[in-house]
């Protein structure tokens, strides 16, 4: 059809988009509509290609029925004191957070057992290492 390239790339990326437009109107004119629905993905590493993915609808559950999902928790707070943290509190290796003054684990009296942690890492990083027997003369 005398074009370059770039012309050419972006005639095709103009039909198959138009080709999707079509085909998506359609099932939904008719009422065939399944779930999905075909998303065109793009890459912009100077080609262009066109690659339908696959996109699955769900259905939203009733209000009363959540699961899985907690209600939205307030401001966080330190687990000692309550004292409001927000942003600069410190995550514990227990799993609770704590202001400035209770970070420390002998402040808290934290769970944790710090003296099996070290000696675990310390038996990971430096495995047994044992020399094969040599044979007597």
């Amino acid at each position: 059809m005398n074009m370059c390239s770039k012309c050419h790339k972006d005639m095709m990326l103009k039909q198959d988009q138009a080709k999707l437009a079509a085909s998506s109107i359609e099932n939904f004119v008719n009422g065939s509509s399944s779930g999905s629905v075909e998303v065109p993905e793009s890459v912009t590493d100077g080609a262009i290609s066109v690659e339908p993915k696959t996109v699955q609808s769900h259905a939203l559950p009733a209000m009363g029925s959540v699961e899985g999902e907690k209600p939205s928790e307030g401001p966080k707070r330190c687990n000692s004191c309550k004292k409001r943290v927000g942003l600069t509190g410190f995550n514990c290796r227990c799993g609770n957070v704590f202001c400035a003054v209770h970070r420390y684990s002998d402040k808290h009296d934290c769970p944790f057992d710090y003296h099996m942690a070290a000696q675990n890492a310390i038996s990971k990083a430096n495995p047994v290492v044992k020399a094969q027997k040599l044979d007597k003369i």
